[in-house]
């Protein structure tokens, strides 16, 4: 590979991954040789070595194979052991204790900092203009645009919660793109909580709290993804507990996603979660049919870039977004293989060719959920035994499982209410009739069982 040709890389690089990121870790690599499918870079330290070598990898492997290089991995050396360290290596690893902490008390966290931190690169795809809206998120993207456009806010934090597949993480990504482009003087940091645990684990093996501290104090801007992740860990915690009320003292905008309500993770503290429910909380709902359909059509409009001549015949966008109810990822995935078979085979994209090729996802699309399925997840909820919901019992504890089992039966099996009864210890029809009617009223007035439906319904759809 010649220099001339790894300075076309750069620039693809750059187009993926950003310009802070770019100049911070690409910049400084230098191109020394590439034998036997190894393809050897020069480094100013192995910090940068390292930190390329576990988050870019993969990317610079991938243009190395785009641009026609055969390369099965990378290897870094250091071109001067004694060169002095990036500004970012200097925040993350210490310029000095007595200096650094000095600094970190007058100076705010620079821009290559924090963006050190950005564990992986935003993705381009997920923008607001690629973002489909419809009814089950339209609050959710709202409140998203809102954030981004870098105005006042009156809510902090803003934290989006869903199942699996809704968008959490695409809303989040378009927070950061719109973000840059209309206040790119802000720092603006994106992690996943498990990022965010690794980093203050590994500032406390290596005695560097204090530059974790300044650097998530100092940002304009915080973003953590999964914030579920943290519940347990007790440390890790008190220290975002600690870091969110820095923040929020400061008026800098917080933006959390999780897989449920705050007040619904299990072993989250209770000043943690009263911390996030102080903002605004939004539910990303399962997707209707609508929705997907919208999602289907702009999914082929993006396909049409990489097959233009490929044809879909009518039907068939209406066909997955019926069958393919559960998951965004799921229903875009199974839209790809779709035309990258179809344009294998040489076939226009049918009903037949669909069935074919997608008869794996259907099928476990088409999966039903049993009575008992049902039962056991009621009371793994309710943390009562399964003899509790279909025995004799009718103290509440007991009562009100019961009825929320009966409610998801009627809803998501096609099991009639006689044989519902029969499953629920030979209870008459009537019986299960007034606990599905009494759960329908209890869903409107009482938020907690209409919170107990929604998420036992996605587990049980999961």
């Amino acid at each position: 590979m010649t220099q001339e040709k790894w300075g076309q890389l750069r620039t693809n690089l750059l187009k993926s991954i950003g310009q802070n990121n770019f100049k911070t870790w690409i910049e400084p690599l230098e191109f020394s040789t590439l034998e036997e499918g190894v393809a050897v870079f020069r480094v100013p330290s192995s910090f940068i070595g390292n930190y390329v070598g576990q988050n870019f990898s993969d990317l610079i492997l991938h243009e190395l194979s785009n641009a026609g290089e055969i390369v099965q991995r990378l290897q870094f050396e250091v071109a001067n052991s004694t060169a002095r360290p990036t500004r970012a290596e200097a925040e993350l690893q210490g310029a000095g204790p007595s200096q650094h902490a000095q600094a970190s008390m007058s100076e705010p966290a620079t821009p290559d900092a924090v963006e050190a931190l950005q564990a992986a690169p935003l993705d381009p795809r997920f923008t607001f203009d690629s973002f489909v809206v419809g009814k089950p998120n339209e609050l959710a993207h709202a409140a998203a645009r809102r954030v981004g456009e870098g105005g006042v806010v009156t809510f902090n934090p803003l934290v989006l919660y869903g199942g699996v597949g809704l968008g959490k993480t695409h809303l989040m990504h378009a927070i950061a793109w719109d973000l840059r482009v209309r206040k790119p003087e802000l720092n603006v940091l994106y992690l996943s909580a498990e990022q965010f645990m690794y980093r203050f684990v590994q500032a406390l093996r290596e005695r560097k709290m204090m530059d974790f501290k300044h650097i998530f104090r100092s940002v304009d801007v915080l973003m953590v993804d999964d914030v579920q992740f943290i519940a347990g860990k007790d440390s890790t915690q008190e220290e975002f507990f600690h870091t969110f009320n820095a923040l929020v003292d400061q008026n800098k905008q917080i933006i959390i996603s999780a897989d449920r309500a705050p007040g619904e993770i299990k072993d989250l503290e209770d000043r943690v979660k009263s911390r996030l429910q102080c903002g605004l909380v939004v539910d990303l709902h399962p997707t209707d049919y609508e929705l997907r359909l919208g999602i289907l059509q702009n999914k082929v409009q993006q396909q049409r870039a990489t097959y233009p001549d490929l044809r879909i015949n009518d039907g068939v966008l209406e066909f997955l977004a019926q069958r393919i109810s559960t998951n965004v990822r799921v229903l875009e995935g199974a839209l790809t293989r779709l035309f990258a078979f179809a344009s294998l085979v040489g076939r226009e994209i049918d009903m037949d060719l669909t069935q074919d090729c997608l008869a794996d996802v259907l099928r476990a699309s088409d999966r039903k959920i049993t009575v008992e399925e049902i039962q056991r997840k009621v009371s793994d909820h309710y943390n009562i035994r399964i003899s509790d919901i279909v025995g004799p019992k009718r103290v509440r504890a007991y009562a009100r499982p019961r009825q929320v089992a009966m409610y998801l039966c009627k809803q998501l099996t096609s099991r009639s209410l006689p044989e519902i009864g029969r499953r629920f210890g030979g209870r008459d029809h009537t019986t299960v009739m007034h606990g599905v009617k009494k759960i329908e009223e209890l869903k409107v007035t009482d938020g907690q069982i209409a919170e107990d439906l929604e998420m036992l319904r996605r587990a049980l759809e999961a």
